[in-house]
């Protein structure tokens, strides 16, 4: 999952960001109304975490144009605002979700599964390869029901490929899907990722293959596939 966040104040912004890292996630950010826009054209998000009050005016009045281009862009505003009045305002305007600062990052967490868990947002729950099943809402890979231990950057692509299992992943949206906007990306960080995520597959016997498709990407499908 890739997640912007709208927030001008750099302390809240780098706490919410480690946070969400922390469960594996991609973090951009953003500190104004007019950088929101830039990254949201970038159409990679999963999720919009939205402060109202920002230097060129009020987060709120995003929305609008992030459910044009996006409509089922989940978005959750994060604001010192929490008078009934503006999360009314808030709701009506398009909003997912409304959260008053200060807060407890395990409330946003859990807010954000809920989010998660809507049939809405999440068409696949589940998805099946090989004696590999990886849980979207939890955000899991298991084989034959036991867990799968992976680091974040494997995990995001394992994530990725089963979205697509069975058909070719082309090369440059896994990697919007894998990192952020501020990452330093290396040469063949992601071959190397991938490379790590097959042996580990292996090494459970998840009985499923990370084929190279020369030039274009990657293509992840059952290992007895003919």
């Amino acid at each position: 999952m890739r997640i912007l966040i709208v927030e001008d104040e750099p302390e809240m912004a780098s706490v919410i960001k480690q946070a969400l890292e922390a469960e594996g996630m991609v973090v951009d950010g953003a500190v104004s109304i007019a950088q929101a826009h830039a990254a949201l054209r970038q159409g990679v998000h999963d999720l919009l975490l939205l402060d109202r009050q920002l230097p060129d005016g009020d987060g709120a009045s995003l929305i609008a144009a992030a459910r044009s281009s996006h409509p089922d862009l989940p978005i959750i505003l994060l604001t010192g605002k929490s008078g009934v009045a503006d999360k009314v305002q808030g709701l009506d305007l398009g909003a997912d979700d409304y959260l008053s600062k200060p807060f407890a990052i395990e409330e946003l967490m859990a807010r954000l599964r809920a989010i998660g868990r809507r049939p809405a947002q999440v068409s696949i729950p589940t998805v099946s390869v090989g004696r590999l099943t990886f849980d979207f809402s939890a955000r899991e890979a298991r084989v034959d029901g036991l867990p799968v231990p992976l680091p974040r950057r494997q995990l995001l692509v394992l994530e990725a490929l089963c979205l697509r299992a069975e058909r070719t992943v082309v090369r440059e949206w896994l990697i919007e899907r894998v990192y952020g906007f501020d990452d330093d990306i290396q040469s063949n960080a992601l071959d190397a990722h991938v490379s790590k995520l097959r042996r580990q597959l292996e090494s459970v016997d998840a009985k499923v293959t990370i084929h190279v498709i020369r030039g274009v990407g990657y293509l992840l499908r059952a290992a007895n596939h003919g």
